[in-house]
């Protein structure tokens, strides 16, 4: 049985953010995604194992080599999840931009 990580705690390491960014724009095989790191092969390993556990990564079999690549359902779902925070920052923002420029043009 495949065990389900938390999308959350994958996202958490940098390395694995890296790896996702490098795989925005087209599927790649685990070497060549290991070629782009200062990290060994099994390291870089078990980071796409731990992407692909939670179902930000697919995998393509392509003759004798797996291509990963985004699993955009799964993005879209974080991004809909952080949606309302990211609202309520840029809310925050912009009220102490306005604050801000009151207080400048009150000077």
């Amino acid at each position: 049985m495949k065990t389900r990580r938390d999308v959350f705690q994958a996202i958490s390491d940098p390395t694995r953010r890296a790896i996702l960014l490098l795989l925005a724009t087209q599927a790649m095989p685990a070497g060549a995604i290991a070629a782009n790191f200062d990290y060994s092969r099994p390291t870089i390993s078990n980071h796409i194992k731990i992407l692909t556990e939670c179902d930000l990564l697919k995998q393509e079999q392509n003759g004798r080599e797996i291509h990963y690549q985004l699993n955009p359902e799964k993005m879209k779902a974080v991004d809909d999840f952080l949606a309302p925070f990211r609202k309520m920052w840029d809310d925050r923002f912009n009220k102490l931009e306005s604050l801000m420029k009151h207080y400048k043009n009150k000077k």
